[in-house]
């Protein structure tokens, strides 16, 4: 079991650098998790390729009906946002130094994760990475066959 950001889930679709070695990881997790915002988050990656012209039209409507027959194949387990969660995302807030960059969507992620038992994050998200230990989360990144671990 592994938990995954909305990113690493794009990319399971897309080819990217370190998508074949996501799409291993996901192979190999038996379950990916995943808050129920990344569904969203990854249709609007989908929609960023469309705009900048990585994938036209008939591309975007393949990877869009992809991704729905993933989900209902239970490909990816996703986290309901609850009350709880936002205020776990929010008290991580207070304990950051001002230093440290945090967006909204990431914090519900790493609050998704730490709240279910996960003890890794898998991102190749600098600002995700480097805010899981606020977490008690290792954040993972996939990098071309090698591991990069950041945090406890």
């Amino acid at each position: 079991m592994v938990y995954f950001d909305s990113a690493y889930i794009a990319k399971f679709y897309l080819e990217e650098p370190d998508s074949a070695a996501i799409a291993t990881l996901a192979a190999a997790s038996v379950k990916v998790h995943s808050s129920v915002l990344g569904k969203l988050e990854v249709s609007s990656v989908f929609h960023r390729k469309l705009r900048e012209g990585a994938i036209d039209a008939r591309g975007h409507s393949a990877l869009e009906r992809q991704f729905d027959a993933d989900c209902a194949q239970g490909l990816w387990i996703w986290i309901p946002v609850t009350a709880a969660l936002i205020d776990q995302a929010r008290a991580a807030y207070a304990k950051a130094s001002k230093k440290q960059f945090m967006r909204a969507a990431d914090a519900l992620h790493l609050a998704s994760a730490s709240a279910h038992g996960f003890r890794e994050i898998h991102s190749n998200d600098r600002h995700v990475l480097a805010a899981a230990p606020l977490f008690r989360l290792r954040g993972v990144a996939v990098a071309r066959a090698r591991m990069k671990i950041v945090g406890t």
